[in-house]
């Protein structure tokens, strides 16, 4: 994870205690507090369990946001909102803004937030998140998590990695020339457009988050025209297979040394070394030995004049292109019945938590595992 991709810190979050005393007026009531509490602390253990798989993933995030909804759902049978929305306090930090923490008084900001950081382990769901994020009564101050280009920039990288996957296999089975070149060139735009939706965000929490998307632009950039020439020099062209040989070495280039400027950065997030894994150097060498191998079949074969611009990348994938998997709330629990949400007595008014952070306390980061890769076949990256 740490080694191909770049990755933002998963979001912290303060405890939270659901000591709902005197509101939670019947046993049922205490029941759901009791084991909105545990599940919760539950999930958030499964953010850095590194047995923890997407079965149990998906387990411990149901189990919590079943109960949770009984916060937010309407359960008294009309469409006023949920009595309990606004009960309990959330603290969680930002992915791009270090460990200071926003806060509000929202079971809706909680699911967003617990849900942004179950997207960030399962970056496939990622794209279904803004279902409920126009919900918020407190909007989403610049450069938070829940801000528009925080949300779309992820959407997009997720794409574009899933859609790495998805080349390497097309790789290591063999596949077309010209279809390796048409999904390299359409996950270099995936980059690019990520990066660009990062443009007008505060340079300080977002350079080397762009850096990042840069190098990977330029790196998929020089797959697209490195593979391309080769179906260009299937049709005898060799010129014009040259030339986009070239282009590819020179985007190679800029990848290279946009990776060491990128490790020298600092800012929010682990610091990637794609260019000391083998997939990103079999392609430095792949272009070169390609290249001269067609220099020299038109030296003696072809004689064909090397053009002053590269071909045109007018590549469009017919299949292969990675699809998002629908993300879907688990059903209310169970235990959520309108009878129950009928004890909750908001004019008793639970008792201050002594144990409640100060408003402007930093929270610890989460402190992630970092996996090494079990092996390195060249195609593999991740």
């Amino acid at each position: 994870m740490t080694h191909w991709f770049h990755r933002n810190p998963l979001k912290a979050t303060a405890p939270v205690s659901f000591n709902l005393y005197g509101v939670a007026s019947s046993p049922a009531a205490n029941k759901i507090c009791n084991d909105l509490r545990t599940t919760r602390a539950r999930l958030l253990d499964m953010f850095t369990d590194t047995t923890c798989t997407p079965e149990i993933m998906k387990k411990s995030s149901d189990e919590y946001f079943a109960l949770l909804q009984g916060f937010i759902l309407p359960l008294d049978g009309t469409t006023q909102e949920n009595k309990l929305r606004f009960i309990q306090n959330f603290r969680w930090t930002d992915t791009l803004q270090g460990n200071m923490a926003s806060a509000q008084q929202d079971a809706v900001f909680e699911l967003v937030s617990m849900a942004f950081n179950v997207a960030i382990w399962y970056t496939k769901f990622a794209s279904r998140l803004e279902t409920h994020i126009p919900r918020l009564i407190t909007p989403a101050e610049k450069g938070r998590d829940l801000e528009p280009r925080v949300i779309d920039t992820y959407i997009v990288q997720s794409q574009a990695e899933a859609q790495e996957v998805a080349i390497a296999r097309a790789i290591e089975l063999k596949h077309n020339v010209s279809l390796i070149a048409a999904l390299s060139f359409e996950t270099a735009n995936f980059y690019q457009k990520a990066d660009h939706t990062l443009n007008t965000l505060d340079p300080e929490c977002s350079s080397k988050w762009k850096k990042y998307l840069q190098l990977k632009q330029h790196f998929y950039m020089a797959y697209a025209h490195c593979y391309h020439g080769q179906t260009i020099l299937a049709g005898d062209k060799c010129g014009e297979a040259i030339r986009s040989l070239q282009e590819a070495e020179k985007f190679y280039s800029r990848a290279e040394a946009l990776c060491k400027e990128y490790r020298q950065m600092k800012g929010p997030g682990s610091t990637a070394k794609p260019s000391e894994q083998l997939f990103f150097k079999k392609l430095g060498t792949f272009i070169k030995n390609t290249l001269e191998k067609c220099q020299r079949e038109n030296s003696f074969i072809y004689f064909h004049k090397v053009p002053a611009e590269a071909p045109a990348l007018e590549l469009k994938a017919s299949y292969g292109l990675a699809e998002p998997s629908s993300f879907e709330l688990p059903p209310l629990s169970a235990q959520c019945t309108p009878e129950v949400y009928a004890s909750f007595d908001l004019t008793k008014g639970p008792k201050e938590d002594k144990a409640k952070a100060k408003h402007d306390e930093e929270i610890k980061p989460v402190k992630e595992a970092d996996l090494k890769p079990q092996k390195d076949t060249g195609c593999v990256v991740s």
